[in-house]
């Protein structure tokens, strides 16, 4: 059988994979023996949820983050080259969006392996779902600048896209400057602008709320330290 990289999704929060996650992925994850995962502690614990009894230390972990060299990721595909699948993992969600799993997929891809992506929560998307934007047209911009200037300059850029080209901008903030990004958005969009805070996706505790920027100030959730997707349209 020809080797696969499958591209496993995990809970976004403290959520019951039931809830989540198709049976399907917990076959593929006991057949696999080779896992590349952004931080081992947190992949082992989702293994062993997925099926206590599972052997974790029979099993091969590579961990791929923000620090790891171009080198190190592409030897992370030996087990492929003996014949053996491997799974992709990141610390929430589906792998290779806003991951750095993206890396090793397109080494994959160059080397003709199959590349098999399971069915699994995106942040991202659910957040679209449930926003009430433009579902056609949509970008994904990532973090924006730390620096206040250019983080005007890129929050007034992207308000500016949503009125000419009719695209929803979608964007990101480390958890814990969460609370300082929707103040800049308040200070600098334009009073009818639409946006939309999606917090804590599947989980118990999830916000999801659509308003005009105007009306946020009087609607201020707290953010602190909770994965959160910012979304602006007209």
């Amino acid at each position: 059988m020809n080797p696969v990289l499958y591209l496993i999704p995990v809970t976004l929060g403290e959520t019951a994979h039931s809830r989540v996650l198709p049976p399907y992925n917990r076959e593929v994850i006991l057949s696999l023996r080779h896992f590349i995962v952004e931080d081992v502690r947190t992949a082992r614990r989702f293994l062993k949820k997925t099926e206590p009894s599972v052997a974790i230390d029979r099993l091969s972990f590579t961990e791929l983050n923000e620090h790891t060299s171009p080198a190190e990721i592409a030897g992370m595909l030996a087990p492929m080259e003996a014949g053996e699948s491997v799974g992709v993992m990141s610390e929430a969600g589906c792998p290779a969006v806003a991951d750095p799993g993206a890396d090793v997929v397109a080494i994959a891809q160059r080397r003709g392996y199959r590349v098999t992506p399971l069915a699994g929560p995106s942040s991202l998307l659910m957040a679209l779902m449930a926003s009430g934007f433009n579902g056609q047209s949509f970008a994904f911009r990532g973090y924006l600048p730390v620096e206040s200037s250019k983080r005007a300059e890129s929050i007034k850029a992207l308000e500016a896209r949503v009125y000419s080209a009719d695209e929803t901008q979608i964007f990101i903030e480390t958890p814990y400057r969460n609370g300082k990004l929707l103040d800049d958005l308040i200070r600098i969009c334009r009073p009818s602008t639409r946006l939309c805070v999606a917090c804590n996706i599947t989980c118990d505790d999830e916000f999801i709320r659509t308003l005009p920027v105007k009306e946020w100030t009087k609607n201020m959730p707290d953010l602190k330290k909770k994965p959160t997707i910012f979304l602006i349209y007209k």
